[in-house]
């Protein structure tokens, strides 16, 4: 529960709505009424104690004095009031959730670091990760190399994890998971061994001899999951063979 108070002693405030508080002399009171730079704030103690060494947890506990109270007897802290909202808020559910269209990042992670909680610094660097993820442009390549095999590379790992987990569901030999065989890296899977059967048509092979589909079909499921998944294709080398999946590159940004 939140008030704005930009103008504590202005007549208009009412005295039946914001009491003195003296929470901070009964340390067995429950409920706790902060003044953040001019909204107040209600707590129970314990919330506030919640991370051992922070300043909160220091006020709250009494093992710091308060040196400066609002004229309705609040503890006041001279810092930005909206932003500490999201501050009570990781203090009460362990995790933090911003709005999508949060943009004070920078000055929430300043006040965290105000208040000394290293976890919610370290919640809002991985946040920041998060959104910068989501701005950069994916790339997607498949490659179509004789030598080499089939490699798809993809510069947002998830959608590889998205063709795997395809794979596995479309594999002829009944996959439990993913053949570690096939993997290069988080961003990369390659598939190196082939047989013919039908003309024209080639199977993919594991180590083990047994087949997992055939090489077009695995094209054609990855170029489809691209395009569901907001791909769109940008180049193709050598599609004069009559088909998008039949080219030896193609290329798709996201």
């Amino acid at each position: 529960m939140e008030w704005n108070l930009r103008r504590m002693d202005s007549e208009q405030t009412n005295p039946d709505l914001l009491q003195p508080s003296k929470s901070f002399k009964k340390p067995s009171s429950g409920t706790i009424t902060l003044n953040v730079g001019g909204f107040l704030y209600a707590a129970h103690r314990t919330t506030l104690c919640r991370h051992q060494g922070s300043l909160l947890e220091e006020l709250a506990s009494g093992r710091k004095p308060v040196q400066h109270t609002d004229s309705m007897g609040n503890p006041f802290i001279d810092r930005d009031g909206p932003v500490f909202r999201h501050i009570l808020n990781f203090l009460r559910i362990g995790d933090l959730q911003l709005p999508d269209d949060f943009r004070e990042s920078g000055l929430l992670r300043r006040e965290a670091e105000f208040y000394r909680l290293d976890g919610l610094v370290e919640a809002i660097t991985e946040w920041e990760g998060q959104r910068a993820a989501q701005k950069e442009p994916a790339f997607l390549e498949l490659t179509d190399d004789r030598s080499q095999g089939f490699k798809v590379y993809c510069s947002d790992s998830t959608f590889i994890e998205k063709v795997k987990g395809r794979l596995v569901l479309i594999s002829k030999s009944r996959l439990d998971g993913f053949p570690e065989e096939f993997e290069v890296s988080s961003n990369i899977i390659q598939f190196r061994h082939f047989i013919r059967s039908d003309p024209g048509s080639r199977l993919v092979l594991k180590q083990d001899s047994t087949f997992v589909c055939t090489l077009e079909c695995l094209k054609l499921e990855t170029v489809m999951l691209a395009l569901k998944s907001g791909f769109t294709l940008i180049s193709s080398l050598d599609s004069s063979k009559g088909s998008v999946v039949a080219a030896d590159a193609l290329h798709f940004v996201k």
